[in-house]
C-alpha cells in the first residue's frame, strides 16, 4: 500500500532518521517504537487536519490513526516517506469527513469542549498557543486553495517537495513553486499588516 522514501529527496528533516528506524521497530510490533512514531508525527499532521477540517481535526486525526495502524505493515519506504504516506491517509479522511459532513448538516448542540475540566497546564500559554496556531491557520486558509494545501503540506507537516506533490497528486517543482508563492504572499499579507494602525 504505502511508498515511501527514496534518495531523490531535497529536504531532510532531522528527526526523519529516528522516525524511519522507528517505523521499522513498530512494523515488527514493538509499541514503543509506535509511541515515537505517534510523538513525530501526529503534531504535524493534526495541524495540517486543523486547517481542513477545524474543530473535528481531532476526530480526523483519530480515523486516520486508527488506518495508519491497520495498513503499517505494508508501508515501505524511510522517515520522509512515512510523512507523506501519513499525510495522504490524513487528507483523504479530511476529505471523507467533509464530504460526510455536506451530506448530513451537523445540528447545533451543546459544545463538548465547554464541558471539559480544564487540565492542568497554564491556561494563559495554552490560550496562546491556541490563537497563534488559530491565527496562522487563517492566515493559510485565506491563501488559494492551491498554495494553502502546498503551505500546509511542506511547511506544517514538514514533507519535502516529492512527498508533498504524491499528497497532492501533482510534480513536486509545482508544489514547490506554489508553497514558495504561498508564503511570498503571507509575507507580503503581514508586512502590510505589521505597517497598518
Amino acid at each position: 500500500m504505502g511508498r515511501g522514501g527514496d534518495q531523490r529527496r531535497g529536504r531532510i528533516r532531522s528527526d526523519d532518521a529516528e522516525l524511519g528506524a522507528a517505523v521499522a521497530r513498530a512494523q515488527e510490533g514493538d509499541e514503543r517504537a509506535f509511541a515515537v512514531v505517534y510523538r513525530l508525527v501526529q503534531p504535524g499532521l493534526l495541524a495540517q487536519l486543523r486547517a481542513l477540517v477545524a474543530a473535528e481535526a481531532e476526530d480526523v486525526a483519530s480515523d486516520a490513526w486508527l488506518e495508519i495502524a491497520r495498513d503499517l505493515a505494508r508501508f515501505r519506504g524511510d522517515g520522509a516517506g512515512f510523512r507523506g504516506w501519513t499525510a495522504t491517509i490524513a487528507r483523504h479522511r479530511a476529505l471523507d469527513h467533509l464530504r460526510r459532513q455536506r451530506r448530513r448538516p451537523r445540528t447545533v448542540g451543546l459544545d463538548q469542549e465547554a464541558l471539559e475540566v480544564p487540565g492542568g497546564q497554564d491556561t494563559a500559554e495554552a490560550a496562546l498557543e491556541f490563537l497563534s496556531t488559530r491565527w496562522a491557520l487563517q492566515l493559510i486558509a485565506a491563501l488559494p486553495r492551491e498554495q494553502a494545501a502546498a503551505v500546509l503540506l511542506r511547511v506544517v507537516a514538514g514533507l519535502d517537495g516529492t512527498a508533498a506533490g504524491q499528497v497532492l497528486g501533482k510534480r513536486p517543482g509545482s508544489v514547490r513553486t506554489s508553497a514558495h508563492r504561498g508564503l511570498r504572499r503571507l509575507a507580503q499579507g503581514l508586512g502590510t499588516e505589521a505597517d497598518g494602525p
